[in-house]
């Protein structure tokens, strides 16, 4: 069969989760988890989100934030189901879980889900916002250069999440949650290059791919560089703020970039999207062959590959062909 190099963008993005995959496409998500038991249980259902049906999400750089906050809710809302698979049945119920379930009238895993990403921001917004900004006025007792100072705050933000990211990675849990995050880019990369979704043809597959959220968060801290390289403000309290404040327009402008890397493959591209792959290699790591099953049992619950195939590169994938492609 005749192969083809061009890549078709295919639309479809996901997440790695606890044990599994979560995919999108369009309005539907999937999740599949690997069971304690080994089973796959997968769960299909929609996902519309903030400012759904709204005109805000045509218009670029303001699309972006609401994409970015939906992305946070899809993504915690499949960890919470994944997660589930794992919990202890025979702990009883702390103090602190009565009171959360008193809180929350009844309303937990909501109530967890909110909680939870509150924390998770306030503390991105501490590690990788304000602790970098500290560290460099620090430096600007020695530094007078307005102008090398905020490059040097820009240098310590991303030093501070590769550092971190070198961190989490050596736990257990997050190494393969990055196996996953491999499986996940592996699955689209062979669909998006004109391959039949086959275990055998995923394995081959490239475990970096552009429209990663990797990436978006290194754009984010690269605009972010620019953008308070031209605010100034005197300041303290304002300057930390304006850090803040300006979280929304930084993700809109980070999303049109990613977003035009995913679908085209100019020289320039490839540039601004080469720091972002070399970041993948910390974030992704190859998957093994039952994770690729988990990921391609999620492909499949929300994407029509095969039509996508067809459409696209114009071949139909025959089954019996199929089973010869596995190993």
């Amino acid at each position: 069969m005749k192969r083809r190099k061009v890549s078709h963008y295919s639309g479809i993005g996901g997440q790695a989760v606890l044990e599994g995959v979560m995919m999108r496409n369009k309005d539907m998500y999937a999740v599949a988890v690997r069971k304690p038991d080994k089973d796959i249980a997968v769960e299909i259902d929609e996902f519309h989100g903030v400012a759904y049906g709204s005109k805000l999400l045509n218009i670029p750089f303001v699309r972006g934030v609401f994409v970015f906050i939906n992305s946070l809710i899809l993504g915690l809302k499949a960890l919470n189901y994944s997660s589930s698979f794992y919990e202890e049945e025979d702990t009883k119920p702390t103090k602190l879980d009565e009171s959360i379930d008193k809180v929350s009238s009844g309303h937990e895993n909501t109530f967890l889900m909110i909680a939870t990403t509150i924390i998770s921001f306030a503390f991105a917004i501490v590690l990788f916002m304000i602790l970098p900004y500290a560290l460099s006025e620090l430096l600007g007792k020695y530094v007078r250069n307005a102008s090398l100072i905020a490059i040097i705050e820009g240098i310590l933000r991303i030093v501070i999440f590769i550092l971190y990211i070198l961190l989490i990675s050596r736990m257990k849990d997050i190494k393969r949650l990055f196996m996953y995050h491999g499986a996940e880019h592996k699955c689209i990369n062979c669909i998006e290059k004109g391959r039949p979704l086959t275990l055998k043809n995923v394995r081959r597959s490239n475990r970096l791919h552009k429209r990663c959220g990797s990436s978006f968060i290194l754009f984010v801290m690269f605009v972010s560089i620019i953008l308070f390289f031209f605010i100034r403000v005197d300041s303290y309290l304002l300057r930390i703020g304006l850090r803040i404040l300006l979280i929304p327009v930084i993700s809109g402008i980070s999303y049109e970039i990613i977003k035009l890397a995913g679908r085209t493959d100019f020289i320039l591209v490839r540039i601004i999207s080469a720091p972002g792959l070399w970041l993948q290699r910390l974030t992704t790591k190859e998957p093994d062959d039952d994770m690729i099953e988990v990921a391609i049992k999620s492909v499949e619950a929300v994407f029509d590959w095969k039509q996508f195939l067809k459409d696209s590169f114009g071949y139909e994938v025959d089954d019996s062909w199929l089973q010869d492609e596995e190993p």
